[in-house]
């Protein structure tokens, strides 16, 4: 089976650095699939890919370097099954809030006796290889998301479940549940104590603390002990690039030329 060098370079303590595919383009999927990202993820929840574009998406990255994750809409075995048959290496799930929550998520990755996922690698075996059963419980990365206060009442319980490689902290989702407008940052103490206790508790347990944020904020978040950070996203670098573009044959600066651009 393929090696998942996300897993490896979190084994090794790296920082990885990841792109968000939101447009449900599988053309983008190629062509970003030739930079160097750690990972490439098909946003199922919030992007605008349904369960095709998404098995497009992860074919159209067949060469591409970087491990290809989903996020799903939500914690539900079927939908995690079937995006890890159609040759997912990794899965993130939203709103994981309890231990049995995060057992859950865990069990629909795996196949038994780690888990309760059931066999049929429809494309997985044929892309990512014939030995695929014997090894995809130990390759597959399991990452339940961080984005609530409940989830963080019960940070210690989630991250002791056997199995879960990652978490992922979802910082608009967090900053709501905080009372807090939605945002990739804040400066209330409530927010940046929730990063804090969440990278700590990964450091205790060797588990590898993840985050959605942005280019600008990426040092800051790997200072704060973050090694997991998706920085743009298929839409975001389209949009930055055609305003920077505009702004340079005009003359000006990107952000002179951007209310031009919609």
């Amino acid at each position: 089976m393929r090696e998942n060098t996300l897993k490896l370079s979190w084994e090794r303590g790296e920082v990885t650095l990841g792109l968000w595919l939101s447009t449900g383009s599988w053309i983008a999927a190629e062509l970003l699939g030739g930079l160097d990202f750690d990972y490439i993820n098909v946003d199922l929840q919030h992007g605008l890919s349904d369960y095709d574009n998404a098995l497009a998406s992860l074919s159209a990255m067949q060469r591409a370097e970087a491990t290809p994750t989903v996020r799903v809409p939500w914690n539900e075995p079927g939908i995690i099954g079937k995006v890890l048959d159609a040759g997912a290496m990794g899965v993130i799930i939203p709103m994981v809030n309890s231990e049995a929550e995060a057992r859950q998520a865990v069990s629909a990755c795996r196949y038994a006796p780690a888990g309760a996922r059931s066999y049929g690698p429809a494309r997985a075996a044929m892309a990512l290889g014939a030995d695929y059963f014997n090894e995809a419980n130990d390759k597959i990365v399991c990452v339940p998301m961080i984005e609530t206060v409940e989830a963080l009442r019960n940070l210690d319980a989630i991250l002791d479940v056997p199995g879960v490689d990652a978490v992922y902290v979802g910082p608009s989702d967090l900053s709501i549940s905080l009372g807090l407008q939605p945002g990739s940052d804040q400066d209330d103490q409530s927010f940046n104590d929730a990063l804090a206790a969440v990278v700590a508790g990964c450091k205790k347990r060797g588990i590898t603390p993840g985050i959605h944020t942005t280019s600008a904020l990426a040092a800051k978040r790997v200072d704060q002990g973050f090694r997991m950070l998706t920085i743009t996203s298929d839409s975001l670098a389209m949009l930055a690039g055609s305003r920077a573009a505009l702004a340079e044959a005009r003359g000006g600066s990107p952000d002179e030329s951007s209310s031009r651009i919609y």
